[in-house]
């Protein structure tokens, strides 16, 4: 019986070269029992948090690898200080979301919202990761940075290390540092995401990892992309906004946010850094339209931007503001049209990958 296999699969262990990334438990580990590798976006998670999660997850799996993803930029300040980031932020940028807010008519947040429950700092970063490595997780990802001694802690731990790059100029870099599998991001990706197509990316990336296994990101949303992943000469695929509207991931998802995303096409993503100082595709809102006016500052770089925008974005969910609420999606966005659960996404990824792998034949003579 044909089946869709690489090299990574007998590596890691899995059925299937997809790997499937989340900020949702459910959706992580519904994406390994469907026999692929299910990756858990932790950044914004405290580091009790973390151990918690990937616990709940390792019971939900079994034996089953799974990974996390953490955001690991350089650069950041050393402490979680809230007070010390605001003392720096501009006011013209605190009267621009102040001008949101009364606009709006936007209600207090009642707490903390997700980018500002901590600051991006060294100091959260040392315990997350820490988190992380005392866990029974098989792989650490890395979102964005991949310190070498980071990397090197997470092999003697025996996980499986992993990056996402989108150049080519971070492949040696990446490989230096201990990285084991590199994923190689094209623009049409979401979330953080860099200037370089996937089709152009992919090769260059894959020319110079040697025998480093590569995985494609970026617009990848059918059998016929994995297709065309694997024809590039990478092993797998790194997938996230095929997952948004699974059933698994709604207990995550606004029901705006679910609706804007079925509503939109590939051409209703935009790449913005008001979301978190970071280049960060999403589907376009009133809050990226708000963002692009002429009279708008500059996005501050991170973590002032999350700072800055951080509690607003919470409240903007938890009262229901639907010109702001968005999501962050790649331009695959327009392959996903309703909810289905994981298990059917995988199946209908696996077949048409597999029927395309198998037809290419005919265009040899």
């Amino acid at each position: 019986m044909t089946k869709l296999w690489t090299p990574i699969c007998d590596k890691l262990g899995i059925e299937y070269p997809i790997f499937g990334f989340a900020h949702d438990v459910a959706t992580v580990a519904a994406i390994t029992n469907a026999g692929g590798y299910g990756v858990y976006g932790a950044t914004r998670r405290f580091p009790h948090e973390i151990a918690e999660e990937l616990a709940t997850i390792k019971s939900l799996v079994g034996d089953k690898p799974f990974g996390v993803d953490l955001v690991l930029p350089p650069g950041m300040p050393e402490h979680n200080s809230r007070e010390a980031i605001e003392a720096e932020i501009p006011q013209e940028h605190k009267d621009f979301v102040e001008g949101l807010i009364e606009k709006f008519k936007v209600p207090e947040a009642s707490g903390p919202g997700m980018r500002t429950r901590f600051i991006r700092s060294a100091e959260i970063e040392r315990d997350q990761i820490e988190a992380v490595l005392d866990s029974k997780v098989n792989m650490f990802a890395c979102g964005i940075g991949a310190p070498s001694d980071v990397m090197q802690a997470a092999k003697a731990r025996n996980q499986t290390t992993l990056a996402l790059i989108g150049s080519p100029h971070h492949v040696q870099r990446s490989i230096a540092a201990g990285v084991e599998i590199l994923v190689a991001q094209g623009y049409d990706a979401g979330a953080h995401t860099g200037p370089i197509g996937t089709y152009s990316l992919v090769p260059q990336i894959v020319d110079q990892a040697g025998d480093i296994p590569v995985l494609v990101a970026g617009g990848v949303a059918t059998g016929r992309h994995i297709a065309a992943a694997l024809a590039m000469g990478a092993q797998g695929v790194w997938m996230g906004t095929a997952w948004l509207l699974s059933e698994e991931h709604q207990g995550h998802m606004h029901p705006v946010n679910r609706d804007k995303l079925i509503a939109a096409g590939s051409g209703d993503t935009v790449i913005t850094r008001s979301e978190s100082g970071k280049t960060f595709r999403q589907v376009r809102s009133g809050w990226s339209q708000a963002w692009e006016a002429q009279d708008a500052p500059s996005p501050l770089k991170m973590p002032y931007q999350d700072v800055l925008v951080g509690d607003l974005l919470g409240a903007i969910e938890e009262h229901d503001i639907e010109p702001l609420i968005h999501s962050g999606a790649g331009q695959s966005v327009g392959y996903f049209n309703s909810v289905k659960p994981v298990q059917q996404i995988m199946d209908e990824l696996v077949g048409e990958a597999t029927e395309v792998l198998a037809s290419q034949a005919k265009y040899l003579r």
